[in-house]
């Protein structure tokens, strides 16, 4: 599940009746203990990350916003093959992040980033 494409997922009718092959923490934290011991753990890491990542998000527009600076005309924000070179690097990184990034999260977030980041730097 960390490579792209994707394998095919069984059936929803067929998975349903599957018990759930993960049944101890393997997820090792940065301190070197195991997560977790109950969704509410998931979920208060899963808080704790989105908000660096609204941080990381904050600063990744002040940038863009900088970038508008050295473009000198409004078509000169979008460079489609730059797009593509900076999704390519970050899937092509995934596999080095520890623990591993899938690559479709990867891709599709950066993708994402970057759809976004275009009318936001047009804008200002």
């Amino acid at each position: 599940c960390y490579s792209t494409p994707l394998p095919a997922l069984p059936p929803t009718a067929a998975a349903a009746s599957q018990s759930i092959p993960w049944g101890s923490p393997s997820f090792i934290l940065h301190n070197g203990t195991l997560c977790c011991n109950s969704l509410t753990e998931v979920r208060d890491g899963i808080g704790a990350v989105d908000g660096q990542i609204l941080d990381l998000l904050a600063q990744r527009a002040g940038y863009v916003k900088e970038a508008t600076r050295f473009k000198s005309t409004i078509d000169a924000v979008d460079v489609p093959p730059r797009d593509e070179e900076v999704i390519q690097a970050t899937v092509n990184a995934s596999s080095t992040t520890r623990p591993r990034l899938p690559e479709i999260i990867a891709a599709g977030v950066f993708e994402t980033i970057i759809n976004s980041s275009v009318p936001f730097e047009k804008c200002v």
